[in-house]
């Protein structure tokens, strides 16, 4: 299954402590936590329309589909679990649907909601983890086939031009897509070009590029980069080394010891308004998964051993704004997941 052998420990471990019987969801496939429950040769056959109905005993799962059934697959796993001589309480999610609830209840169990599917989803298997730096990977050749667009791109009255054509936000997005297609990833909606004003890209002010792809299983990675062609310094090449050291402050902060969502963001702000900026600093520390942003993703929850962690920082500026994105692996050391370069030089990518 996708989560493996943790999520199964950490369910009999809430059966055992609330004296149910079972855990039950419900819901369309694409849904990342029926998506995490899947066993991984129902994950390979489903169709993300499809809804499912997933079950665990705290020695097996069972899964449930339409297809399968030719009725509601929450309906039938709810008769299923009570011809076996389950009883008593049931544990869902607390966003469990609501006809599948009645079903259970139909079938004589009770309900107890757990948030042990999502706590389980904050830290990532070595599998998962491999499956996020494979979209990473996916998101770095896109990047790298944007920044290429930017290099070899001609200056002709203020604008960018390529073989002839001024050089868009558009062409741009295009491109990156294309380089995370070429990668094995798929860009799903979530690739974005940033550029001041409107009409063609500009030389001397800083463009953003930004995507979050997933790969084939349903992974994403997350990643933004800011370019400046032809730039000649000034406020964006130290907004630019105040993102950096931010986030190599906040790599270490999360080498030494496990912080909270708000500690790291408060640290990543602190080290960019050292460089001489008061306002207009964004910071966003999430998890990375079955969602481009999940737990932890607030306040007070923890980045502990095992997370991955999407760090996005960004700096207004007179002429624009200077963003990074990147995700850090978090299991005693740190490790940057797709490491390109930082450079706000296009050509540094080449």
């Amino acid at each position: 299954m996708t989560g493996d052998v943790p999520l199964e420990s950490a369910l009999r471990e809430a059966l055992e402590r609330e004296g149910a019987s079972v855990f039950v969801h419900a819901g369309p496939a694409r849904d990342p936590a029926i998506r995490y429950c899947l066993p991984a040769p129902e994950l390979e056959r489903e169709s993300k329309r499809e809804r499912r109905a997933v079950a665990f005993d705290g020695r097996e799962w069972r899964v449930r589909s339409a297809a399968d059934t030719g009725v509601d697959p929450a309906s039938a796993l709810a008769d299923d679990l009570a011809a076996d001589g389950l009883e008593g309480t049931v544990l869902t999610p607390a966003r469990i649907p609501h006809d599948a609830a009645l079903y259970l209840e139909g079938a004589g169990f009770s309900l107890a909601s757990t948030d042990v599917v999502a706590r389980s989803r904050a830290t990532k298997t070595a599998a998962e983890r491999e499956r996020i730096a494979d979209a990473q990977a996916a998101a770095g050749a896109g990047i790298r086939r944007g920044a290429a667009l930017l290099a070899s791109a001609d200056v002709r009255e203020g604008r960018l031009h390529l073989e002839g054509e001024p050089l868009t936000a558009e062409r741009l997005r295009i491109a990156i897509d294309g380089g995370i297609v070429a990668a094995g990833g798929f860009p799903d909606g979530n690739t974005a070009v940033s550029i001041p004003g409107d009409g063609p890209v500009r030389p001397g002010v800083p463009i953003v590029l930004e995507t979050a792809p997933r790969e084939p299983s349903g992974y994403y990675g997350g990643l933004a980069r800011t370019f400046v062609r032809d730039g000649d310094g000034g406020d964006e090449r130290r907004a630019h080394v105040g993102v950096t050291h931010a986030f190599r402050s906040a790599a270490s902060m999360l080498t030494a010891d496990a912080q909270s969502v708000t500690a790291v963001e408060a640290d990543l702000e602190a080290e960019v308004r050292a460089f001489g900026f008061e306002d207009e600093i964004r910071t966003r520390v999430v998890g990375v998964g079955l969602e481009p942003a999940e737990r932890p993703n607030r306040g007070r929850q923890a980045v502990d051993a095992g997370a991955v962690v999407r760090l996005d920082v960004g700096v207004e500026i007179e002429d624009g704004r200077i963003r990074l994105t990147e995700l850090l692996a978090v299991d005693g050391s740190v490790e940057r997941l797709e490491s390109i370069p930082r450079s706000l030089d296009p050509a540094a990518l080449e």
